[in-house]
């Protein structure tokens, strides 16, 4: 199951589009979001008919501790029926990560997990599909986002057997509501990516720190 992926820095503000950006600009940055960061999530706004992006933290916060996350993924199977996704998908709810490049974990026999980057090679970003909601923790709104999964590819499937929802070009204002799509057809934007010549490479295992770093606040906005 996906709990990593990058994008370049400057994908992050950029809205206006179906594909963000023709290609990785020259010198830009990338950046690494983990399950608990902010993300930049893009949503369309129906009263200015505008897309926008907002700050979410990944992952919908435990009933008993907003610091805990209860829920990081959403099956596409399922997205439209359980009841703690449901009411988002219908709702309109629903926004778009950029990507770069993202991971999948392989859990081996002495029960560590094994990091494999999965890389389009290309430059060119895609979107993963999310579904976001708004809370009050301690009188304070926190906007919280979960990814979309689907059946991992041929690809994947050596690893886990599932993978991000990456969105068409094409299914992009569906999937954000800018459209009148029944909620079937948007839900059949959630499909598994195929025929893609893409490369799938074993992380090197990080070298272990001394000391562990301070947990992180959750993000209010």
């Amino acid at each position: 199951m996906c709990g990593k992926f990058t994008a370049m820095a400057s994908w992050r503000s950029v809205v206006a589009f179906s594909r963000p950006l023709t290609g990785q600009p020259a010198g830009d940055e990338r950046v690494t979001y983990r399950p608990m960061m902010p993300l930049p999530v893009i949503v369309f706004d129906p009263d200015t008919k505008q897309r926008r992006v907002l700050q979410m933290r990944w992952g919908l916060p435990a009933a008993n501790n907003a610091l805990t996350p209860k829920h990081i993924h959403a099956r596409s199977e399922t997205i439209d029926s359980t009841q703690a996704f449901a009411p988002l998908f219908h709702g309109k709810q629903r926004g778009i990560v950029v990507m770069n490049t993202f991971n999948e974990g392989l859990d081996l026999p002495n029960g560590r997990t094994e990091q494999w980057t999965i890389d389009p090679g290309d430059g060119i970003p895609r979107g993963f599909a999310f579904l976001w909601q708004r809370y009050e923790i301690e009188g304070q709104p926190l906007l919280a986002c979960v990814m979309a999964t689907v059946p991992a590819s041929k690809l994947i499937q050596p690893v886990t057997d599932r993978m991000p929802a990456i969105l068409e070009d094409a299914d992009w204002a569906a999937w954000l509501g800018e459209t009148d799509a029944p909620p079937e057809q948007v839900k059949a934007t959630l499909r598994t990516m195929e025929g893609v010549n893409w490369t799938m490479e074993r992380e090197a295992r990080p070298v272990k720190a001394n000391t562990a770093p301070p947990a992180e606040e959750p993000t209010l906005f």
